[in-house]
């Protein structure tokens, strides 16, 4: 703020007779003396040499200590501490005509002559600005840290520019550690006499020019100002030829000119600022929605990673009961041969104990009879115990096993791609392919470089053809599209874009196409009644009907000029064949301006009318006959509809007021035939 320029760099407070040095610069005049510096005769300050310890770069702290009085020649010198904004300042010297001061701001040093400090000027400007500040801010200062009903202030620290009541001093400034160097002082009392009686304002037309006598002739006031020293003079300034070669002006005259450069220069200062301010509000916006977006993506990622271990606890518990049935059927295998197993080695026991009881026996006979049987029963089941009835059916280990390696390289892996990269790039228009014809456009396209992501469509857009907002006219994959049913001698604003699955591409570069200036068109056998009959490339137009049927064009307006002419290949001087514009909904069973859709002038061999709405008006003189030319002027500039016959205006304008799109029409029945003629200049001879 302001109170920043009202504070001196070397003591941090306030300004106390601030003079101005050589590069523009203030200091008081205390600091000042504080930081003169002694220059080894006949050698001029080095502005240059720096250090890197030093807010000064004249001044080298660590081989300043080594000087001694015998070493440098000139007297030693020792440094006090750091003032409270950081500068430091030194013990005053002597002065002498070897004595220099530099600029704590820009360091550039000058020498000192023998008026030593007063012969640089008093800023008495900047003197009355601080003294004003301190008056202004002066009356009912309150503590600026209580919490409630802020008392008086007893107490201001001018480096933290805080006032503060005593328990908040003692609470949030004491005078220790860091703080013990602020200075804290009492809030400037308002004068009483400032009090009671506020300065008025000079009378219109008064001079506002506050007259300052010289300072080195106090009888004077200054008169001239000049340019090469930049101080104010006075007449017997110039008189004592100090300023002799200078460049001398009034000072009235220099001080409207230095007003007006400074006006103008805050003129473009305060546009910067109010850029700052409303980038500020910019700056800030996107903190909340950098905020905000944060976290909405903190969730969708949250959301991702809960879903990926969603699926790798569904897979999980998928694996485990392939896991669970594998165990359980070996379990059952195993089971069911220890029991086959128990089952044949008890037979086989009680067979062996019952041939050993009859081995026991000593009656030969009885031996035989049951010997034979009894042998051949051991053999088979011997041949029961092969080595394959010894071995387990299955094994210990599980002949699963899940390769999670790619899994978990793909889940280290994971991590953030630009959406740069994935969304597809701006098309490029093909302005080779990219054409005009009548009142639509035909657009081409491609892709230069192949996305990360293939494209799922594109969208192209054009403007009104009055420089107005883009409006989607195509969505979908093609490359390739017209457009139709645009104005006629209009320029319009194409551009397309890509998108796929990650989301829409840049635009593509814009290109401007002009519709035809006139309208070149056919006959719309779309259009047209069943009954009409059309020849000639939809060009000539006959019906097999006896009452009128309609057949329209192909082109449609909405703005410009458009004149078309109908010539009259065959008629019988009997029909009444009518010609116009209608809209695209308009009867086409009927005369045509029978319904409110459509404005028409119908005619025989001798007289015509105009219709609109089944209504007849302005009756005139003179028909057609086999070879003659009727022509329509569609006039949307002016909205109006006027007629001709063989290039002559027929009747008055025909119809006004017309608004909105309209087709060309014909209605006519088997006597008569027509065919079109387009892209014709408007008529010259029009009546007033």
């Amino acid at each position: 703020m302001m109170d920043e320029e009202l504070k001196c760099p070397v003591c941090g407070s306030l300004f106390k007779e601030p003079i101005i040095l050589p590069c523009s610069h203030n200091v008081c005049l205390a600091c000042a003396r504080n930081i003169i510096v002694q220059t080894p005769e006949g050698e001029a300050p080095q502005p240059g040499r720096a250090s890197a310890n030093s807010d000064y770069d004249y001044l080298d702290m660590d081989k300043m200590s080594m000087y001694s009085e015998t070493d440098s020649g000139y007297g030693s010198y020792t440094p006090c501490l750091k003032s409270p904004n950081g500068v430091r300042v030194f013990p005053p010297a002597l002065l002498h005509r070897h004595c220099s001061v530099t600029c704590p701001l820009c360091h550039r040093s000058v020498s000192l002559d023998e008026r030593g400090l007063r012969g640089f000027p008093r800023n008495r400007l900047l003197e009355a600005i601080v003294s004003r500040y301190r008056h202004n801010r002066a009356a009912a200062v309150k503590c600026q840290l209580c919490d409630r009903n802020p008392v008086d202030a007893t107490i201001m620290c001018e480096q933290c520019d805080v006032y503060y009541c005593a328990p908040c001093q003692q609470r949030c400034h004491p005078s220790r550690g860091p703080l013990a160097k602020h200075r804290l002082v009492p809030p400037a009392q308002v004068p009483a006499a400032a009090q009671q009686q506020p300065p008025q304002p000079p009378p219109p037309g008064a001079d506002a020019r506050k007259l300052t006598t010289c300072a080195e002739h106090e009888a004077e006031n200054y008169s001239m100002y000049c340019v090469s020293c930049k101080n104010p003079v006075c007449y017997q300034c110039l008189e004592e030829g100090k300023h002799g070669k200078h460049d001398v002006k009034q000072l009235g005259i220099t001080w409207k000119q230095h007003k007006c450069q400074l006006s103008q220069a805050l003129n473009g200062v305060s546009d910067k600022a109010k850029d700052a301010k409303e980038f500020l509000v910019q700056l800030k916006n996107l903190l909340q929605q950098i905020q905000e977006n944060g976290v909405e993506f903190e969730a969708c990622l949250v959301a991702q990673c809960d879903s990926l271990i969603e699926a790798l606890t569904r897979q999980k518990a998928k694996l485990l009961t392939k896991v669970t049935k594998e165990r359980e059927y070996k379990l059952k295998v195993v089971r069911d041969q220890i029991t086959h197993c128990t089952m044949k080695l008890r037979q086989t026991t009680g067979m062996m104990e019952f041939c050993l009881e009859v081995i026991k026996e000593n009656d030969p006979s009885g031996f035989l009879q049951i010997s034979d049987a009894l042998i051949k029963r051991v053999q088979s089941s011997q041949d029961q115990w092969v080595k394959g009835a010894l071995e387990p059916k299955v094994g210990p280990e599980f002949d699963l096993s899940v390769n999670t390696d790619p899994l978990l390289q793909s889940i280290l892996q994971l991590d953030f791609v630009q959406k740069i990269l994935t969304v597809p790039p701006a098309p490029l228009l093909q302005l080779e392919k990219c054409c005009t014809r009548n009142n639509s456009v035909t657009l081409a396209w491609r892709i230069t470089t192949a996305p990360v992501l293939p494209v799922e469509g594109y969208v192209l857009e054009l403007d009104d053809g009055n420089g107005g907002q883009y409006r989607e006219v195509y969505v979908g994959k093609e490359t390739v599209c017209t457009v139709d049913g645009l104005h006629f001698n209009s320029s319009y604003n194409a551009r397309v874009k890509a998108y796929n699955a990650n989301g829409v591409g840049a635009y593509s570069k814009t290109v401007v196409l002009k519709t035809s200036d006139v309208a070149w068109f056919t006959f719309d056998p779309t259009s047209a009644h069943r009954d009409i009959m059309l020849t000639n490339e939809n060009q000539t137009v006959s019906c097999n009907s006896y009452d009128d049927r309609v057949v329209l064009g192909m082109a449609a307006f909405s703005k410009g000029v458009h004149y078309w002419e109908l010539s009259v290949d065959r008629y019988d001087n009997h029909p009444d064949p009518a010609f116009g514009v209608a809209r695209i909904n308009t009867m086409k069973d009927m005369m045509l301006g029978k319904d409110d859709k459509a404005w028409a002038m119908y005619v025989d061999n001798n007289r015509s009318w105009f219709m609109h709405n089944n209504s007849h008006t302005n009756r005139a003189e003179g028909g057609i006959t086999k070879g003659s030319t009727v022509g329509v002027l569609l006039d949307l500039n002016k909205h109006t509809l006027t007629f001709f016959i063989n290039k002559e205006q027929h009747g008055p304008v025909a119809f006004e007021n017309l608004e909105g799109v309209f087709v060309p029409a014909v209605s006519l029945n088997r006597n008569v035939q027509v065919t079109l003629c387009t892209g014709l200049e408007v008529p010259k001879n029009l009546k007033q």
